[in-house]
């Protein structure tokens, strides 16, 4: 995944509509739209772990090829790392 990528199945504004949807519910029904929250938190967590857990999982198949692995291979593989660390902490 490069810094590119997209880091969901579903688009940011698609997420962003329904917090925008959930956020007008509020007024009428306040505890629906507090549930509701929750559970669209929760579901962008769920996708963010399982996007980054695929995410490592490629790096580490990609490097961990044992002790033959090259020089540049590694440096591929840090740099990925070093993308992947980034956008951790941008989250």
């Amino acid at each position: 995944m490069s810094t590119g990528e997209v880091l969901f199945d579903h688009s940011g504004e698609d997420y962003r509509s329904r917090w925008h949807d959930i956020q007008a519910e509020f007024v009428d029904h306040p505890r629906q739209a507090v549930e509701e929250a929750d559970g669209l938190v929760s579901e962008v967590m769920q996708e963010l772990s399982k996007v980054f857990t695929d995410e490592r999982r490629k790096l580490e198949a990609q490097w961990g090829t044992g002790e033959d692995a090259d020089t540049e291979d590694l440096r591929v593989a840090l740099t990925r790392y070093r993308s992947f660390f980034e956008r951790l902490l941008a989250v």
